[in-house]
């Protein structure tokens, strides 16, 4: 705020100070939401965290489940069990409120089959093929997880900038100028009365002349 657009009233000093007030206030709740933020992601990310480790064990493993059932099976016949899959995982996406932030969530349905739901006959398919398809479906479980973790961090991390932002904005350019300007009213105000009372002495001094 320029100084010199300011007019030094008292109407002005006082609209200043309740400018002030309400900046203040509005400061003080930015930072507590700053800070729910910051913990709300830290703990988010602990289990992020695990969720990866998860999802790094179930990659190794459902790489390692497939590699064997081709080994036994051959890769074109394991690549035809895959074929013969019925019905897709569906996914659903919903949001949810974390301190004014939506975040996503995640759920699906048809990623866990039975033996019978998965398409290919018992017959002429051995348990390494069960057991990659037990690996895969466990490893789009992890995945899910992971991507709603994930999503949710990366929102909560930009909303937490913004609000930084903000906060600096109020804590180091808008108050502090409304401070200095409310000073400069209120010197203004003083030098003025000053004056008047200055005027007033020289008035009665030549009244009494």
């Amino acid at each position: 705020m320029a100084q010199q657009d300011v007019k030094p009233t008292r109407s002005e000093l006082i609209n200043l100070k309740k400018k002030i007030k309400l900046s203040e206030s509005g400061h003080k709740l930015l930072k507590m939401k700053r800070d729910g933020l910051i913990l709300e992601f830290f703990k988010i990310l602990n289990e992020a965290r695990n969720v990866r480790t998860e999802l790094d064990a179930a990659y190794a493993r459902s790489t390692e489940k497939i590699n064997l059932a081709s080994a036994v099976n051959g890769m074109i016949a394991v690549r035809s069990t895959a074929f013969t899959a019925k019905e897709s995982p569906e996914i659903q996406l919903s949001g949810h409120n974390i301190m004014g932030v939506v975040v996503p969530r995640i759920s699906s349905t048809g990623v866990r089959k039975s033996l019978y739901e998965r398409g290919y006959g018992i017959i002429g398919t051995n348990s390494y093929i069960d057991e990659t398809a037990d690996a895969y479906e466990d490893l789009v479980e992890k995945i899910i997880t992971a991507a709603e973790l994930e999503t949710t961090m990366k929102r909560l991390l930009d909303e937490i900038e913004r609000t930084k932002r903000r906060v600096n904005a109020l804590e180091f350019k808008v108050i502090p100028e409304l401070i200095e300007t409310m000073k400069y009213i209120r010197f203004a105000l003083e030098e003025m009365e000053r004056e008047n009372t200055f005027r007033l002495k020289r008035i009665k001094a030549r009244i009494r002349e």
